[in-house]
């Protein structure tokens, strides 16, 4: 499995629905969410647990997503998979509190990394601390639920505002790039791939899915292209001659360290394509 500081495209499957466990490992997302939380309804919530933990004790790796902070469920879910060692991030929806992330950091184990879904003015508002509480590793966006909160159009103006913002809360706290929002829109097999370079452009580097046809689009999408290795190759063979300019462009020290950073994302991509 991918690293989770790399890992572009995040998976949900519903943690009520075992028979798709496999299924979504097998489309190839670099991470698999098995999902307690809205994916399942109240009076599903325990069988689901039970059958997350056991695909999990089976030998098998994915993240969790838990119920929220102070909910019915969220202490249920954190004692289900507590110490089961196929636990690779537990993904912390509307989270607002940094100690609160610490006590579930406490309670997951240092080896888990932690993923706080910011989908609330409270949480944009406190994404730099939420980045930076113990076991964060990157921050999620959830921009439906936050639209819902500040009575907004998620399509509207609120979707690049709330991108930016956890890009630079991120990158101020020292953390990985953000994971982007879902694209709920499953008829048009475009708009995912729209979604995720535009998220991409912001400095998101991941993208969370809801259906395993949209995980190639954002692999596409969250890679360097190849139109991009191209003049990273040609920018730093200019520097290496000491020439000026590529295509109209100076090339001074932050265009030649951008090129070197697409090299080494390109190759990284390249590598989790073979694997």
């Amino acid at each position: 499995m991918t690293p989770i500081e790399h890992a572009r495209s995040w998976l949900f499957v519903p943690g009520s629905r075992p028979d798709r466990f496999d299924k979504a490992v097998a489309a190839g997302p670099d991470v698999v969410i098995l999902d307690l939380e809205d994916a399942v309804a109240a009076e599903g919530k325990a069988e689901a647990r039970r059958d997350v933990a056991s695909w999990l004790a089976g030998g098998h790796r994915a993240a969790v997503r838990v119920n929220a902070v102070g909910g019915a469920h969220h202490d249920a879910d954190l004692e289900a998979v507590a110490g089961l060692p196929g636990v690779v991030a537990v993904v912390v929806p509307m989270a607002e509190s940094p100690r609160a992330l610490a006590s579930v950091h406490a309670r997951v184990g240092s080896g888990v990394a932690l993923v706080p879904q910011i989908e609330t003015a409270v949480g944009l508002t406190r994404a730099a601390e939420l980045a930076a509480a113990p076991g964060v590793v990157r921050l999620a966006l959830g921009h439906l639920d936050l639209a819902l909160d500040l009575d907004a159009s998620p399509n509207g103006g609120i979707l690049t505002h709330a991108r930016f913002a956890v890009v630079v809360a991120s990158r101020a706290a020292g953390r990985a790039g953000p994971v982007d929002s879902v694209t709920p829109t499953l008829e048009d097999p475009s708009a995912v791939h729209r979604d995720a370079r535009t998220a991409r452009a912001l400095g998101l580097t991941g993208k969370l899915c809801i259906h395993p046809s949209q995980v190639a689009a954002v692999h596409e999408a969250m890679s360097p292209s190849a139109a991009d290795i191209v003049w990273a190759r040609r920018v730093l063979d200019a520097a290496d001659t000491g020439v000026a300019r590529v295509d109209g462009q100076m090339v001074d020290a932050p265009v030649v360290a951008r090129a070197r950073r697409l090299i080494a994302t390109g190759a990284a991509s390249a590598g989790r394509a073979d694997a």
